[in-house]
C-alpha cells in the first residue's frame, strides 16, 4: 500500500527519496508493506506542540508515533477485518531536532532512517518503558537495521541502543 511522506516544515531542507527508499525496505523486512503509513516532517515548534498535547512534555523531540491499531503486542502484525484498516498509523519526525542532534560524523539521512524505523517499531507495539520492553525493541530495531544495511551498504545502529 502507500507510503505518504509530508514535509510540513521549512527549517531543514529535505530530500524525500533517500528516506522513502529506505523505509520501503524496512516495511518489507517487517512484513508490513501491505499497510499504509504516513511520515510527517515537523520543525521544533510544531513537534514540541504535539509532544506537549500527547505526552505532556513541552519540548521538541525526534519522533512521535500514532498507531492506527492500538494495543498490539510487541511485533504483532495487525490483522485487519476491512480494507480500510490496512493502515499502520503516522510517524511524526522532528527533523529540525534530529538535525541539531546529529554528530559531525553521522549522515543526516541515515539518522532519519533509523528514527523512522524506531517510530515504525512503536506502531507495531514495541515500547521502551522498562528494560525488558527495551530489549525486545532494541533487538527488533537491530535486526531490521542490519538487514537494511546488508541491502544498502549503510552501517545503521538502533536509536534505542543507549536507553538502558
Amino acid at each position: 500500500m502507500s507510503l505518504v511522506i509530508r514535509n510540513l516544515q521549512r527549517a531543514i531542507p529535505i530530500r524525500r527519496v533517500p528516506l522513502r527508499r529506505n523505509v520501503e525496505i524496512v516495511r518489507n523486512v517487517l512484513g508490513v508493506e501491505k499497510f499504509d503509513l504516513g511520515i510527517i516532517f515537523l520543525d521544533n515548534k510544531n513537534i514540541q506542540h504535539i509532544n506537549g498535547i500527547y505526552r505532556k512534555k513541552s519540548v521538541p523531540t525526534d519522533v512521535l508515533s500514532f498507531p492506527f491499531h492500538e494495543n498490539l503486542k510487541a511485533g504483532e502484525i495487525p490483522q485487519p477485518s476491512f480494507p480500510g484498516d490496512y493502515n499502520l498509523g503516522d510517524i511524526f519526525l522532528g527533523v529540525e531536532y534530529i538535525f541539531q542532534q546529529c554528530k559531525e560524523n553521522e549522515d543526516y539521512y541515515d539518522i532519519l532512517t533509523v528514527t523512522a524505523t524506531h517510530g515504525l517499531c512503536h506502531l507495531l507495539g514495541f515500547t521502551h518503558n522498562s528494560e525488558a520492553e527495551w530489549q525486545k525493541m532494541y533487538l527488533q530495531e537491530k535486526q531490521v537495521l542490519e538487514e537494511l544495511s546488508r541491502r544498502t551498504g549503510a552501517q545503521l545502529q538502533p536509536l534505542s541502543r543507549d536507553l538502558f
